[in-house]
C-alpha cells in the first residue's frame, strides 16, 4: 500500500488547543508562547554536554512525549528524533558529535507500535519524483515489522566505525496506547538484519 506523496487531510484535533490570533499562523501562535516563556526563562547554566551522557534516537511521531516517558529533565540527554526513529546516515553523523565532541555514551533507540512508516512504501519517493519531477536522495525506510526494524537500528549502531561507544546500545518499542517500552533483543551474533 502507498499513500499518494501530496498532503494528507487535516485531521480534527483531539483535544482543544490554544486558538490562533485572527489572521495569523500557527507559527505566530508558537512565537508568541516563545515571548511568555522567555519572559520568565533564567538561564540554567548547562552548557551542551548531556547530564546522563546518553543519546536518545526515536521516531518524530507527536504522541512520544520523550522527557515524560523517560523521566529526563532538561539537560540530561541528547534526543535525535525523525520518520520512524531510523538510523540513516544523518542519525550516526549527530551519534558521532555527540559521543566524540559532547561525551555521551550510551544510546537507547526507540520506535513505536502504529507508526506512519508501516504504511508507506519506496513507492512514496516514485509518486514525489512525479509530483515535483525530481527524485529524492532518501529512502523511505519504511517497515512491516516494528521489532526488525529495531534490530536493523541497533546493528546500525553497534556496527559503525564511527562511533566509539556501543557497548550500550538497547533498543525499544514504545506502545501508544500503554505508553509502555517493550525491549528488544538485538540479532543473533553473526547474523546480518
Amino acid at each position: 500500500m502507498s499513500t499518494p506523496a501530496h498532503l494528507p487531510a487535516e485531521p480534527a484535533p483531539s483535544r482543544p488547543h490554544p486558538a490562533v490570533p485572527d489572521g495569523g499562523t500557527v507559527t505566530d501562535r508558537l512565537v508568541e508562547a516563545n515571548r511568555q516563556y522567555a519572559a520568565a526563562f533564567e538561564d540554567p547554566g548547562m552548557d551542551a554536554r548531556p547530564v546522563l551522557r546518553v543519546a536518545v534516537v526515536a521516531c518524530m511521531d507527536a504522541r512520544l512525549d520523550l522527557h515524560a516517558a523517560l523521566g529526563l529533565q532538561l539537560g540530561d540527554c541528547h534526543t535525535i528524533r525523525n520518520a520512524g526513529g531510523v538510523v540513516t546516515d544523518d542519525t550516526i553523523r549527530s551519534l558521532t558529535i555527540s559521543q566524540r565532541a559532547l561525551g555521551t555514551r550510551s544510546v537507547i533507540l526507540i520506535h513505536h507500535t502504529s507508526c506512519g512508516l508501516e504504511s508507506l512504501t519506496e513507492d512514496f519517493r516514485n509518486e514525489l519524483e512525479e509530483e515535483v519531477g525530481q527524485r529524492p536522495a532518501w529512502a523511505v525506510e519504511s517497515f512491516r515489522d516494528v521489532d526488525q526494524d529495531v534490530r536493523q537500528s541497533l546493528q546500525r549502531v553497534r556496527t559503525s566505525p564511527f562511533l566509539p561507544h556501543t557497548d550500550d546500545v538497547r533498543g525499544f518499542v514504545f506502545d501508544v496506547r500503554t505508553g509502555l517500552l517493550r525491549e528488544i533483543a538485538p540479532a543473533a551474533p553473526g547474523r546480518q538484519e
